[in-house]
């Protein structure tokens, strides 16, 4: 079985790889085919990433960590994929959100460019490759072909305010990319290998000047990522182009912001906070410092938005705050919390997204500058007697959605934010922090944490409620949209989904403690890849039996 699994690893990669170029051959005039052809290569993308979230989970590879050696060659030699618990996750989330965003797509997205089906399909391989590989300069290879495939579809549909938007994102992206590649290449130059796992045993038996060269290069990588991250000040671009963004596409993009995520909680729990001591510029209280001046702009960016793709925007702002902070705190309770909210955020944040398009066809920009005016001068309406209206079913769905979007976002209960929110509240109250030792700086940090996921909440409920009272409530003579099948599904799937998570939020937090705990154990991840033997009787690429 350990035999077959190994194989599976590749999958994630391999399948977006070869659909993406079925899908570049056929013709534009295929649409039907092209959308069908997709789905099924989402849909199997799904269906592989749960039953490696299952496989990881059961242990049937030794301490849940899969590793797949390409061509044969042991590390830190060849390229090795690894799957573990985090990377499952990852993995299952990002093919769940993909699925959504297709079949959302389907009425007219799908349509508005030659070659959607193609780059959506490049774009599932390089997120994939990026949580699975075991390799800082695949890494990048792996983030290249995101950002490519993300240049693509931002564009999708040519508006001048989208394409304003995208060439701010393409500037931004290629200069975090040199970084990246600077970086790699200083990291090199000090270790003398890229693969993670060496790294890390590398990295405990440096000299002074290997180990100075060493902190640059990952200072210096570090701003890619925290630039994906959307941490302050990096971060500016994130809500113009998320407001401009195509529904599907930003729903994708919200993804696309937790691959920094990810890379830096990987590198940092592997490589990085077991030589905190000696690293200077790369510490836990930079990166939760970080974190919290993000959730601050954040919130002031949520409080002084009116429009709903801005708003959004700044939502996910919030999100990455708080992921950052907890990544810099580092103690394994707030990890699994964290962990918790990633996907919970993710998931509500997402159906946001796609819920933008459908809640603006019921909006009148004369309506919204009338309720701003009447607002301003304290106009009260003249009471009138009523005995009710009809609120016809694609309002009362959008109402709803739109409800629980925001009782998510905000952290309110019963749903899976309120959850999160408070398995984090409880974590920071219990201060054990693993890289952040001083309890005086520790104390009041963690303190802050908390003070400002209070705070960025209480702004959520202020600035959407506001925007629903607006939408749903001021404008009774609002016709309701015509919402198909296709559009109203995968917003209902994801929230669903957030249900899911409360009613079974015992079982989940488990999970996210287990997952938690494998990352608190470098030592794991490092054996199994640097033990991995390569199979024998099996010629790899070079020619060389192994």
């Amino acid at each position: 079985m350990s035999f077959w699994a190994d194989q599976l690893i590749l999958l994630p990669i391999l399948l977006p790889l070869l659909f993406a170029a079925v899908l570049v051959l056929l013709s534009g005039r295929q649409q039907h085919l092209k959308y069908a052809v997709n789905l099924i290569g989402t849909l199997a993308l799904l269906a592989t990433a749960i039953t490696l979230f299952w496989v990881t989970d059961s242990e049937i590879w030794p301490d849940g960590v899969g590793v797949y050696l390409a061509a044969n060659w042991v590390a830190p030699f060849g390229i090795a994929l690894v799957v573990d618990r985090l990377s499952a996750l990852m993995l299952t989330l990002a093919a769940v959100i993909a699925v959504a965003a297709l079949i959302f797509s389907y009425r007219r997205w799908s349509r508005a460019g030659v070659h959607f089906h193609s780059l959506f399909q490049f774009l599932l391989a390089g997120i994939n490759g990026s949580f699975i590989t075991g390799d800082l300069f695949n890494l990048f290879v792996f983030f290249e072909i995101m950002l490519a495939a993300s240049y693509g579809l931002l564009l999708l549909g040519l508006q001048a305010n989208r394409i304003r938007a995208s060439m701010q994102y393409v500037v931004v992206n290629l200069v975090a990319s040199s970084f990246f590649l600077i970086g790699v290449a200083l990291i090199y130059a000090a270790a003398g290998t890229l693969n993670m796992a060496d790294l890390a045993v590398r990295a405990a038996s440096m000299g002074d000047s290997e180990r100075l060269l060493l902190e640059v290069g990952a200072a210096i990588l570090a701003i890619a990522f925290l630039t994906k991250s959307a941490m302050w000040p990096l971060g500016f671009w994130l809500p113009t182009t998320y407001a401009a963004a195509a529904p599907p596409v930003a729903a994708m993009l919200v993804l696309m912001t937790k691959v920094g995520v990810y890379v830096l909680l990987r590198l940092w729990l592997l490589v990085f906070a077991e030589q905190e001591a000696s690293l200077g510029a790369i510490s836990g209280t930079a990166l939760l410092v970080g974190g919290l001046l993000t959730l601050a702009f954040g919130t002031i960016g949520l409080l002084g938005s009116q429009e709903l793709g801005r708003m959004a925007g700044f939502s996910a702002i919030i999100s990455s705050g708080t992921l950052l902070a907890a990544v810099g705190y580092g103690e394994q309770k707030v990890i699994s919390a964290a962990l918790f909210y990633l996907v919970s955020s993710t998931l509500a944040v997402a159906a946001f997204m796609l819920m933008i398009e459908l809640v603006e066809r019921i909006r009148k920009p004369s309506a919204a500058m009338l309720a701003l005016t009447m607002e301003a001068f304290a106009i009260d309406d003249d009471p009138e007697e009523s005995a009710g209206v009809v609120i016809p079913a694609a309002m009362a769905f959008l109402g709803l959605s739109f409800f629980a979007c925001a009782l998510i976002i905000a952290g309110l209960p019963p749903l899976s934010g309120f959850i999160a929110k408070f398995a984090l509240f409880h974590a920071l109250l219990n201060p054990a922090g693993l890289f952040v030792d001083n309890l005086y700086i520790a104390g009041p940090l963690a303190w802050t944490m908390l003070a400002l996921i209070i705070i960025s909440g209480l702004a959520a409920i202020i600035s959407l409620m506001r925007f629903g009272v607006r939408t749903f409530w001021a404008t009774p003579d609002a016709k309701a949209p015509r919402l198909q099948l296709s559009e109203a599904a995968p917003v209902s799937a994801l929230l669903l989904l957030c249900v899911i998570m409360s009613v079974a939020a015992g079982p989940t937090s488990r999970y996210m403690e287990r997952a938690s705990a494998t990352l608190h154990q470098p030592q794991l991840y490092i054996e199994r890849v640097l033990s991995s033997p390569a199979i024998p009787g099996v010629v790899s690429t070079a020619g060389v039996e192994q």
